[in-house]
């Protein structure tokens, strides 16, 4: 298994591997989460750092945008294509759109409205807070990728099923999937309501892609993991503006 294999594939950052084969590529999928988590942290070292000197809603807007960077738009990727995918009138046509490298308007609606609910909530939240919850929802994205990964079948005419469900290892998988879920969960009640708000959104995610597509693609991993994110991030600005929870 490879860390830096997922580094590589995941992050435009330095320090990776790109995998050389489908194979090196699915054993790379149980470090999916714990690179979520480092992304995580970057994006959430800048709110930090930022939201004294310039103001929550600008500290966020460069926090969200700098995990953005680090991972080349990947997930956003996903979710544009996949947005737009889902305007197909048959299962072929969703397809045929998804592989199209253009984006269309329901593409680029997507991309403006994950934006905006990522930017929104993480403002929402004080310095340590939004740092924390930045980690929990980049960390539980990932995660959630993988389960959906691994409990969907590939859509047909896909080479998700050979690069990713053939090769990763499902023991190491599993494990990933419980420990990073745990310990999201053990970070108190805001943890616990995280989990299941990112669990929920992937499911459904799931469930659309199922229906609209016959399966997972890689773009719908990638909206998989936005969604699990926004979930995450407005769970955590909506316990604390109704209850007064925090993360710390």
């Amino acid at each position: 298994m490879s860390l830096r294999g997922a580094w590589a594939f995941l992050t435009r950052l330095p320090g990776g591997a790109h995998p050389e084969t489908d194979r090196d590529l699915g054993r790379s999928v149980p470090w999916f989460p714990v690179v979520g988590a480092v992304v995580g942290a970057l994006s959430g070292a800048v709110y930090w750092a930022l939201h004294g000197p310039l103001g929550a809603s600008l500290a966020a807007v460069l926090a969200v945008a700098a995990g953005a960077v680090a991972t080349g738009c990947f997930h956003e990727d996903g979710l544009a294509d996949t947005a737009d995918a889902l305007g197909g009138t048959t299962r072929q046509r969703r397809l045929a759109i998804m592989k199209d490298p253009r984006v269309g308007a329901f593409g680029v609606l997507a991309l403006v409205l994950s934006t905006l609910v990522r930017v929104f909530a993480v403002s929402s939240l004080a310095a340590t807070d939004g740092l924390i919850a930045l980690v929990v929802a980049h960390l539980l994205g990932r995660t959630m990728a993988v389960a959906v990964m691994g409990a969907a079948p590939a859509a047909a005419g896909t080479g998700l099923g050979h690069s990713y469900t053939a090769h990763r290892p499902r023991a190491w998988t599993v494990a990933a999937i419980v420990i990073t879920s745990a310990a999201a969960a053990s970070l108190g009640p805001p943890g616990a309501v995280s989990l299941a708000t990112a669990a929920s959104g992937a499911v459904l995610v799931g469930l659309i892609a199922w229906r609209a597509f016959g399966g997972v693609t890689g773009d719908v991993l990638g909206a998989t993991e936005q969604v699990a994110e926004m979930a995450v991030l407005v769970s955590a600005a909506a316990l604390v503006r109704t209850h007064g929870w925090s993360w710390t």
